[in-house]
């Protein structure tokens, strides 16, 4: 994922466009690597976001909504006090490096006019936001403190004076010749997209190999050519943003002529990163606040095969009950031939056809007869334990096929969703339950479905837990609605409020089926479509858990950009 600096000048570039002048207006801090400014420019709000993940880590206009926390962190008080209602009157790149800084005019506490900058550093795990007060030069605060323990060539904490990141001896990629560029390559040494991305400053791998592409082996002349073909769309800001979509999906705004696959172009840059980082950032997000459900829902699931394990050497060990009942019977018909000390016993097998001969072993402390009640009781022993462990089995496979389900609604949950599976799961006596007065205080809410449109305006509603199946196959559907569901794989219950729904309509609805399953990633997904009338929770059944009849079913290949599309309209 390249955010390299030719994305941070086409970023620059956009949001000099869009929000200067503008006002900042809203400041929230949703996450400790996120921030949301609201800023109004041009009589519309827009939403910046900021964020210093480290390996998301980016600035552009958003489309997403967030959720705040009830107390804001250090920082965002900080920001507060110093920019809302600020101005930001600049927005500069620091040449090509990733460092853009905010150049905000505001007033200080007895209302006279104040300069402030608002810098953010885009360098993966190194990556910061600071609030610099531009006449002092100062460092009031940051997202991210760092000691000189930490780093030796700079401290960033408030009250020292902001240093620039060490910088490398690389060219400005802007505002060297050709010839000067060619002569900084070994054309003997090869590798020469790793020299460029050596030699200047800005550019990512992608890039260099894009460049070492379009030039396809050719001469030093060939090479210079094609570099000022980049210069000169750099320089003119013609950019072509787009989201590449091969094995993995990677993005810029200069066009990979190399790239074979399938490519989805935008008309601005901050839509295109909007598009690429919104499902990842938020997955990530899931995943923290979903870590400790993830490892215990595994936990879980181990403990289930461990089960299973032995329920299936019971089984096997049960399987010769049939042979110790034999037993019995034959000792019972040849007793005259047994006496007490006996320690085996020959006689007739009158089960076998040919008659031959069977030996049985004897207890020789019990009389005969006692043998072979042993014999029966070991029967009877171990025919009841297999009817128990059959239905122990049975048991466990539900409970099985409910964790991976579980599983599979966290890789699609929300952060909102999350809370809706640790209930599910304090409800059916897996975590502990919440005490009364924490309880009162977190009152369950109504789940809170999904809601897409179809194309002719069809209302689809999606259950992403089992709180929301459940309230959206049992409660908000009628009994005409079609409900979908992926054939034989955990996956969201998907209702269309229509009792006759077009064909487009359908596979529409089947594909957020898909894509909201264990199959999101995969072709040709089978998907179960009914009426509600026909699907039907079984007494005692695990939550979200249904069984369903006259049914049909399509294939379908699941497409985020489909699904986005659908949700947003």
């Amino acid at each position: 994922m390249p955010f390299d600096g030719i994305v941070t000048r086409a970023v620059t570039e956009e949001l000099k466009e869009e929000i200067i002048p503008g006002k900042i207006t809203k400041i929230y801090q949703p996450t400790e690597t996120e921030l949301v400014f609201t800023v109004r420019s041009q009589g519309k709000n827009h939403t910046l976001l900021f964020s210093i993940h480290p390996t998301y880590a980016r600035i552009h206009v958003t489309e997403d909504s967030y959720t705040n926390p009830k107390e804001p962190p250090m920082f965002c008080m900080v920001l507060r006090k110093h920019l809302s209602g600020a101005a930001i009157e600049k927005i500069e790149q620091y040449g090509m490096e990733r460092i853009i800084t905010f150049s905000i005019k505001t007033r200080n506490e007895i209302g006279d006019i104040a300069y402030k900058e608002l810098l953010i550093e885009l360098m993966g795990k190194h990556s910061n936001v600071m609030l610099i007060d531009k006449d002092k030069g100062h460092i009031i605060d940051s997202l991210k403190h760092v000691s000189l323990a930490q780093n030796r060539h700079r401290i960033i904490q408030p009250g020292q004076k902001y240093k620039l990141p060490p910088m490398q001896e690389k060219l400005n990629p802007l505002e060297i010749s050709g010839e000067k560029y060619i002569k900084r390559l070994d054309f003997n040494a090869g590798k020469l997209d790793a020299q460029m991305v050596t030699e200047l400053v800005g550019f990512s791998p992608v890039i260099a190999r894009e460049i070492v592409s379009r030039a396809n082996l050719g001469t030093a002349q060939v090479y210079m050519e094609k570099f000022l073909e980049v210069q000169e769309q750099i320089q003119k800001n013609n950019y072509s943003p787009t989201i590449y979509r091969n094995k993995k999906e990677d993005f810029h705004v200069l066009p990979i002529t190399s790239f074979d696959g399938e490519k989805e172009s935008f008309s601005a840059t901050n839509k295109m990163l909007d598009q690429f980082y919104s499902g990842k950032a938020e997955r990530d997000r899931v995943k923290q606040q979903a870590k400790d459900l993830y490892r215990f829902i595994k936990n879980e699931k181990d403990k289930n095969n461990r089960k299973m394990k032995k329920h299936k050497q019971t089984i096997k060990k049960a399987e010769g009950a049939k042979q110790h009942q034999k037993m019995g019977e034959l000792l019972t018909a040849h007793m005259h031939l047994v006496t007490q000390g006996d320690t085996i016993v020959s006689v007739t097998d009158y089960y076998d056809p040919a008659q031959n001969e069977r030996t049985i072993e004897l207890n020789p402390n019990k009389s005969p007869s006692e043998n072979a009640q042993a014999y029966f009781k070991t029967y009877q022993k171990l025919k009841k334990s297999k009817e128990v462990i059959e239905k122990e089995v049975i048991k466990t496979e539900e409970e099985f096929i409910y964790l991976d389900q579980l599983l599979q609604q966290i890789d699609v949950a929300s952060v909102t969703d999350i809370e809706e599976i640790r209930e599910e799961l304090r409800e059916g006596g897996y975590l502990k339950k919440q005490s009364k007065q924490k309880k009162h205080k977190n009152k369950p809410k109504k789940p809170v479905p999904e809601e897409y449109t179809a194309t002719d305006g069809t209302l689809i509603l999606v259950g992403k837990n089992n709180k929301q199946n459940e309230y959206v196959t049992s409660k908000l559907a009628n009994r005409n609605d079609v409900w979908l569901h992926t054939k034989d794989i955990p996956g969201s219950h998907v209702v269309i409020r229509s009792e006759e729904p077009t064909e487009d309509t359908l596979i529409e609805a089947a594909q957020i089926a898909a894509y909201f399953s264990k199959s999101q990633d995969s072709s040709t997904v089978p998907v179960d479509y009914t009426k509600i009338r026909h699907v039907k929770k079984p007494s005692g059944a695990k939550p979200g858990y249904v069984t369903y009849d006259s049914q049909k079913t399509l294939f379908v290949t699941p497409h985020k950009n489909v699904i986005d599309a659908l949700k947003k309209k």
